[in-house]
């Protein structure tokens, strides 16, 4: 058979902006973030079905969840996608400034008007805000501000934020790494933090939840933290090297505090969560050129047996079973490798369209969820309609959101980022310094 015919390409100004993403999904190929965009797709659908299943399908769920834990899986994968992606975001604009400016423009719009929409909906009384424990608001209200609330002893306005608070400590070991020169060692990085993971287990170390939260009270925690993170981002953000390198190592040291020691996961699992992120750093350098697939590898293997092996010695205890977490975080190691292992396939347009809109997903269906818990409450018995009814109409207004709120933020954080990228000449100066060094 014959190829079909080629259709010359339209021009941009024949796409009216209503077309422009159904047109992005109907394309998507061979892209260079295309596979990521497909494994974000995915990890968002599985964490839908873990949070929505509490509502349509709680037989099945109470019958799988101690043999895969469905949680664990979609926000792995998550976690995977952004260690690949973020330090090479850094990197590839050489400016913890513009990256700083296009993190802000990335997360918290969209974050914003969720809580925002949640907010109004508790004081109409269509759902029902969680329980702060005597916390004031003003309190509550700084702690989600800096999106470290889950490790600052602040339970969160949505359940689903808390792995925010990873992905921002995340954020400022990176920048850290980058403002000492160390970016380079994420291999390392990553089999240190998962070969600590291992010892607090072989060794019996464990902390009680929000252990630091209760030395020094939540209060003077949250500010603490606060001003530190606004003090090391705006001191990373400058251009004076004494400065940068301070305002980097203090962001790095505030995070490596919080994750271990005042997490509600186990200290293992803090630990091991930043670990996968820097193994997916080190994958990224390996196909880049930036370190070897036999450095990668063994970080793999290291990092998963140590992984597994603190799963199995941590044992079984409530809502939570060996067996679901490491076959859960087997398969998201899997799902990842798979992924890599396609990236120069064609992607098709229906999981890479879902991984675009992947953020929107994650943040609007727990809203939705808890209007639907908190009206017509939870089902007794599966309804496996009920299901796909609801994951039918979170789509399309995951796609809503993601016009109005997250491509326009996206497009407004590029050209702040291109105002306040440095000059020529403040670069030249940067080089020479980092030369000098």
């Amino acid at each position: 058979m014959e190829p079909p015919p080629l259709v010359p390409a339209s021009p941009p100004h024949a796409l009216s902006r209503t077309s422009r993403f159904p047109n992005a999904l109907a394309t998507a190929g061979p892209s260079r973030s295309g596979w990521l965009d497909a494994l974000r797709g995915i990890a968002a659908l599985v964490v839908v079905f873990d949070h929505s299943s509490y509502t349509f399908m709680p037989e099945f769920r109470r019958e799988l969840m101690p043999e895969f834990n469905t949680s664990r899986y979609g926000i792995m994968v998550f976690f995977l996608v952004s260690g690949y992606i973020i330090p090479a975001s850094l990197e590839r604009r050489g400016c913890v400034r513009t990256f700083w400016v296009g993190r802000f423009f990335r997360v918290y719009p969209l974050w914003a008007v969720v809580v925002t929409v949640l907010l109004a909906l508790n004081l109409s009384g269509i759902a029902e805000l969680r329980d702060f424990g005597g916390q004031g608001a003003v309190t509550v209200a700084v702690a989600h501000a800096t999106m470290l609330q889950e490790l600052l002893g602040t339970p969160n306005l949505l359940l689903v934020l808390w792995t925010l608070s990873y992905e921002m400590s995340f954020y400022l070991l990176v920048v850290a790494l980058f403002t000492v020169r160390l970016h380079q060692r994420s291999a390392a990085v990553s089999v240190v933090l998962a070969g600590l993971a291992a010892v607090s287990v072989t060794t019996g170390v464990v902390l009680p939840v929000s252990a630091l939260s209760g030395l020094v009270g939540n209060g003077p925690l949250i500010a603490i933290a606060a001003i530190a993170m606004v003090v090391a981002i705006g001191c990373a953000s400058t251009g004076a090297p004494v400065l940068r390198g301070f305002g980097g190592v203090l962001g790095g040291v505030l995070a490596l505090v919080l994750v271990p020691l005042n997490g509600t996961v186990p200290l293992w699992e803090g630990l091991v969560i930043l670990a996968v992120m820097f193994l997916g750093t080190a994958v990224h350098r390996a196909e880049n050129g930036q370190g070897t697939w036999r450095d990668a590898a063994v970080t793999a293997v290291l990092v998963v047996a140590c992984a597994v092996g603190s799963a199995y010695g941590y044992g079984d205890v409530e809502h939570f079973t060996r067996r679901g977490w490491i076959v859960a975080f087997l398969l998201a190691v899997l799902t990842f490798g798979a992924g890599l292992w396609s990236r120069r396939l064609r992607i098709p347009r229906v999981p890479a369209g879902l991984g675009t809109i992947s953020y929107s997903v994650y943040l609007v269906h727990p809203v939705l969820l808890t209007v639907i818990d908190n009206t017509i409450g939870r089902r007794r018995q599966d309804s496996l309609a009920l299901e796909v009814a609801f994951i039918a109409t979170l789509l399309p207004l995951c796609l809503l959101t993601y016009r109005c709120v997250e491509a326009p933020s996206q497009t407004w954080g590029r050209r702040v980022a291109r105002r306040v990228r440095p000059s020529d000449d403040e670069r030249q100066r940067h080089s020479a310094s980092e030369a000098g060094a």
